[in-house]
């Protein structure tokens, strides 16, 4: 049911839970586990191979700036992650990042997006509830060319 309401296809679900079930049944428990710990074993090695075992870094080797635009459905962290992500770009790649806001449906994704660019040293581009999204985008980053910065991370609604 997450995986559906998550807006993930049917027929991935489907798979997914036959993959599961295939493994899951007949499986001996390890004395030390009961099935249902056996269970979520099954299932977390099943999400690690169908989202991938391999953690692939950002790479924003585009000619600057690179724009990274955020998109997924409300209330699923976007605009925590930009902030997440806008830190470890300047600290682990030395990346100028820029942030801004297009989420003009939630005024307060607007200034906690602010506030989480304060709090990890990134400039944040100004925007409001009255601006169109894609406008916005745009004037960041042509902000973001005037002014030579390496990414522009979009948090969309």
């Amino acid at each position: 049911m997450a995986l559906l309401e998550a807006d993930v296809a049917l027929p991935v679900v489907k798979t997914f839970i036959t993959q599961i079930k295939e493994r899951a049944l007949g499986r001996e428990v390890m004395g030390s586990l009961t099935p249902g710990q056996a269970l979520i074993g099954v299932v977390n090695e099943e999400l690690v191979r169908l989202m991938g075992d391999t953690n692939d870094a950002l790479n924003p080797a585009a000619v600057p700036p690179a724009i990274v635009l955020m998109v997924s459905l409300q209330g699923a962290g976007k605009t925590t992650t930009v902030g997440k992500l806008a830190k470890l770009l300047k600290e682990s790649q030395k990346k100028k990042v820029l942030v801004v806001s297009a989420d003009v449906y939630r005024p307060a994704a607007i200034e906690q997006l602010k506030l989480l660019a304060e709090q990890v040293g990134v400039e944040w581009f100004p925007s409001d509830g009255s601006q169109k999204p894609v406008d916005i985008a745009t004037a960041a980053i042509d902000h973001a060319k005037r002014h030579f910065f390496d990414v522009v991370m979009v948090d969309t609604a």
